[in-house]
């Protein structure tokens, strides 16, 4: 049976196996846990850098350097940060595992 809902099948009637699309969403899977552990590292500790004072948006709402300053929301970025580490972890389990 041909059409666009069958599967292609060598000579012996059976699928070939799939590793180029496996292998690809292997690769898509390492980007993405490179990507959440690097932001979730950076987000984690640039609040609490001295690089967070000076920082050339902050300068831009000088009412708001109250509000940037807080230790509040340098834990709730710095919270997001540990949220990406996390996530970033739990692919590489679920990655490793067959």
């Amino acid at each position: 049976m041909t059409g666009p809902d069958s599967v292609l099948t060598d000579k012996t009637g059976e699928a070939p196996p799939q590793r180029p699309a496996r292998l690809w969403r292997r690769i898509q899977s390492i980007i993405f846990i490179l990507f959440c552990l690097e932001m979730g590292i950076v987000l984690v500790l640039f609040p609490w850098s001295s690089l967070w004072d000076r920082n050339y948006f902050f300068t831009l709402a000088p009412q708001w350097s109250a509000v940037f300053s807080s230790s509040y929301l340098r834990g709730a970025i710095s919270g997001v940060g540990v949220v990406n580490v996390w996530i970033a972890v739990s692919e590489a389990w679920r990655l490793r595992s067959p």
